[in-house]
């Protein structure tokens, strides 16, 4: 398929862009960057399935499930973050428990859920960017 060199372009800037922005963040940025990553999932994945695009809903919802898995749960320090830490790690893995059912019966009121549970961490994240230090480890 032939792709115009208008998008080839676009879609090398958010590619560069997207790797830019991941080797200046500190840890805190990181996490902001995945936050975002993942509500973008979330939406691109709402609106696949409104459109009954099932590999580009999968594709989205797997990419959501990574970044939860990968990202957010694997950023956990159960150490230093104690009990805020344990709630968040079962709180993400409800949240791709949410995924697979959005995934399997094309439930986009699951995804709704997801988007309500990380948007006000994500949020509270941002708001204490003054407060952490640049190279601690996140909760």
């Amino acid at each position: 398929m032939f792709i115009s060199t208008t998008a080839r372009s676009a879609s090398a800037y958010r590619v560069a862009s997207v790797e830019a922005s991941v080797e200046m963040a500190d840890s805190h940025g990181l996490i902001n960057l995945l936050f975002e990553a993942l509500i973008r999932s979330l939406r691109s994945a709402k609106i696949a399935m409104g459109h009954r695009d099932v590999p580009a809903k999968c594709k989205h919802i797997g990419a959501a499930i990574r970044l939860i898995e990968d990202g957010l749960i694997l950023a956990l320090n159960p150490e230093e973050g104690g009990e805020l830490a344990a709630n968040l790690r079962e709180l993400y893995g409800f949240c791709v428990v949410r995924l697979v059912h959005a995934n399997a019966k094309n439930d986009p009121d699951a995804l709704d859920e997801v988007e309500r549970i990380i948007d006000p961490i994500a949020d509270g994240w941002r708001q204490i960017r003054g407060t952490v230090a640049a190279n601690s480890r996140p909760v």
